[in-house]
């Protein structure tokens, strides 16, 4: 399916269960919820769909940003009928879902941020600089095996090459002439979602992995300090993609987040309020 504005999108799971947004990160796309909508969808209205720029989705005129990226989600919700959902926001998904729970807050009932950036130090800053620079002079190609190695660790590296060559061929199957342009906005979108006044106040789910160097548990309870209640979990022995590395982990507390049941949230990792 397809909204007016080029968006590509796909729906699973009961039309009239409550919706859930999957929000992917940058240079992936729906496909990198594969792990987790089939499980979501046996409760929930499931909708899946490209950032603009990615995927089967159209590009965008002009330089990209968070605003676009939030209205771009207001578009599917019209699409798809739904006034109100849950936002499960990866990485640059969830930079997109904290934008959009600002500019439309009485549409967010719940949201989840998975592995998601806050300010940087000075360094890490120029790093991610350093990135984009690199990823606009030779493209995805250029960036993606350093990316590998920040995303999963050394063991799923070495044992896992399907799931390696899948997501390798994700991000190499990305335009090098617009990679870049939304690369740019990990670097460039952290100060609109900040410290948000007035303060994000859906209940919200903060997850990350001890393993994430670079969006890792100092981010995770700097983003949930900033959200009245927010809860934080921390998964051990995971890096960035653990949602493709060790399913399990991620999908049993979202699953209990987004459903309410307390039976769900016996997980491996560092629960409570941060």
């Amino acid at each position: 399916m397809r909204t007016p504005c080029g968006t590509f999108y796909v729906t699973s799971g009961p039309a009239d269960a409550p919706a859930v947004v999957l929000l992917h990160g940058l240079g992936l796309n729906h496909h990198c919820w594969q792990w987790m909508a089939p499980e979501l969808a046996q409760k929930f209205r499931v909708i899946r769909y490209d950032l603009h720029g990615h995927g089967q989705s159209a590009d965008i005129d002009g330089t990209p940003d968070l605003r676009t990226l939030s209205g771009q989600l207001a578009r599917v919700l019209d699409a798809v009928g739904a006034d109100q959902a849950a936002l499960v926001g990866f990485s640059m998904g969830g930079m997109i879902a904290r934008r959009f729970a600002q500019d439309h807050p009485g549409r967010v009932r719940q949201l989840v941020i998975l592995h998601s950036p806050h300010r940087r130090s000075a360094d890490e800053q120029a790093a991610i600089l350093a990135r984009v620079e690199q990823a606009r002079t030779h493209g995805p190609a250029a960036t993606v095996d350093a990316a590998l190695q920040r995303w999963f660790t050394e063991t799923c590296r070495n044992t896992r090459s399907d799931l390696m060559a899948e997501v390798r061929e994700w991000v190499l199957a990305n335009d090098p002439a617009v990679y870049h342009r939304y690369y740019a906005i990990l670097a460039d979108g952290i100060d609109e979602i900040v410290a948000p006044q007035p303060p994000i106040s859906c209940p919200t789910l903060v997850l990350t992995g001890d393993e994430d160097f670079g969006n890792g548990p100092a981010m995770a309870q700097a983003i949930a300090q900033e959200i009245p209640g927010a809860e934080l979990l921390i998964l051990k022995g995971l890096r960035h993609m653990a949602l493709a590395e060790d399913p399990a982990a991620v999908n049993a507390p979202v699953q209990a987040f987004l459903s309410g049941d307390p039976g769900l949230t016996a997980v491996c990792g560092t629960r409570g309020r941060p």
